[in-house]
């Protein structure tokens, strides 16, 4: 079933991905209808998120920020199909970095880092970075069920000499690229909920007390790396600029927690600046004390 599901599909994406982007976005804007309005995509969820989040907001504004989202998450999707076949120059065009000095410094000291991000704006363009640095990239990812999309989603990010582990497999690959002197940039999404069991820590998240993920600080202090947080900002449709933060240039010097507390102060800024470019699908609150 698996083979059969991406047969079918595959050609579809490949079609989608070799679209201009005029047409690709008019496919967006149908996509939007679609999930919007027939199929309610996890609108309820996101409903709930937005709720919880901006307690202070009226039912108008509320509204706008849903469907603004929503019209976001569908740029999204065509644009990580179009990362299929979309070429450097034109996403060096389209993904730009304000301050990229503070990546090519870390370069210029031999020093492997720590990339930290939100699910906001757009961070599956992230990977043109890999563009403008020799760091070896990594990013943290969950494999997906269908191993042959699984190994699509690899070979798109393969195109930038980017590389995606599993949570799993993250440690002992930092480890090894450190022992033989590879020069790497890993990259974490941080900000979303960790399994219950295994939280070890909880922290205020937008005014909601939840457990965090913590694992990005705590290979920074066993492997000494610094941390870097990126931001994005939507400039235009199909448009966006980075940009970078140093989180802990000496990350054992700083209490447990802290570099992670700072993430999330960051994070919220971002949200709070334009909350419809956050993904707000996930049930990030799900677990929270009240």
């Amino acid at each position: 079933m698996q083979l059969l599901a991406y047969i079918l599909i595959y050609p579809i994406l490949w079609i989608v991905s070799m679209l201009p982007f005029r047409i690709l976005y008019f496919v967006s804007d149908l996509l939007y209808i679609l999930m919007y309005y027939v199929i309610g995509y996890r609108k309820n969820a996101v409903k709930e998120n937005l709720n919880l989040v901006f307690p202070n907001k009226s039912e108008a504004e509320l509204r706008t920020v849903l469907k603004k989202f929503y019209h976001h998450l569908c740029d999204m999707v065509v644009e990580s199909i179009k990362s299929m076949n979309i070429s450097i120059d034109s996403m060096k065009s389209r993904y730009k970095f304000n301050n990229l000095d503070i990546i090519t410094g870390y370069e210029k000291q031999n020093k492997s880092i720590i990339l930290m991000c939100a699910h906001y704006g757009s961070w599956e363009w992230i990977f043109i970075l890999q563009t403008y640095t020799t760091h070896r990239s990594y990013a943290i990812y969950k494999r997906l069920q269908n191993k042959y999309f699984d190994r699509l989603v690899k070979s798109i990010r393969a195109r930038y000499n980017s590389y995606l582990i599993t949570t799993k497999e993250t440690f002992s690959v930092m480890e090894e690229a450190k022992k033989n002197g590879v020069l790497s940039m890993s990259g974490f999404a941080s900000d979303q909920s960790p399994k219950i069991d295994k939280a070890r820590y909880w922290a205020d998240f937008m005014g909601i007390n939840v457990p965090v993920h913590t694992g990005a600080e705590a290979l920074a202090k066993k492997l000494d790396m610094p941390v870097v947080f990126f931001s994005v900002k939507r400039i235009k449709r199909g448009y966006y600029e980075a940009t970078f933060q140093t989180l802990a240039e000496k990350p054992k010097s700083f209490n447990d927690y802290e570099i992670t507390d700072r993430f999330l102060k960051l994070v919220e800024a971002q949200i709070n600046e334009a909350p419809e470019y956050y993904l707000w699908t996930h049930k990030r609150w799900k677990h929270r004390k009240v």
